[in-house]
């Protein structure tokens, strides 16, 4: 009975443990974990919005990437639109628990970068990061990996895994959406 109750309880621990990291990305060289901030919906003010975007405002697109879990294949309403440059960085949060670099990272916005003006940067590029997507961004130091001009896409979407429905995730380029 005792040996019975103690391999149920290593069962119920590694099942536990398991749980817990099936919640996260395990490698730092994929965008980001699970950390997005919900429900962060300002802009940068001097952002401009597009003229004449493939996905107008309210229009449903199916996500065809994967910043994070469940994102792929869920459908999107677009709650923003914007012609802008936009980055690949990698850098290390500036707070929070971890300090592990986060490679990769898609995407930041000339706006959202400290004393960037209208020059696009050149990869590797070193800058600060003033957008709040994900814990520990914003004020983190970052390297440009890459520059893209394009239109971004502020969107509300549930993930595909369940769970709760985020709201005005930053930032899907055109083709991240179909």
């Amino acid at each position: 009975m005792i040996k019975t109750k103690m391999i149920a309880g290593v069962m119920l621990a590694a099942a536990m443990t398991l749980t817990a990291c099936s919640n996260e990305k395990e490698d730092s060289s994929s965008e980001h974990s699970n950390e997005h901030i919900h429900g962060e919906s300002e802009v940068p003010s001097n952002l401009v919005a597009a003229e004449n975007p493939t996905y107008d405002i309210g229009s449903k697109a199916i996500i065809n990437t994967d910043h994070m879990e469940g994102m792929k294949g869920a459908e999107a309403t677009v709650t923003g639109a914007y012609e802008t440059t936009a980055y690949t960085v990698s850098y290390i949060p500036a707070s929070g628990k971890s300090k592990e670099p986060i490679n990769h990272h898609k995407w930041v916005i000339q706006e959202e970068i400290k004393d960037a003006g209208d020059k696009i940067l050149e990869a590797g590029t070193e800058v600060t990061i003033e957008a709040d997507h994900m814990k520990g961004m914003k004020g983190a130091s970052a390297r440009i990996e890459s520059a893209k001009k394009t239109t971004v896409y502020m969107i509300d979407y549930t993930p595909t895994t369940g769970g709760k429905k985020v709201t005005n995730h930053k930032w899907l380029v055109e083709s991240e959406l179909k």
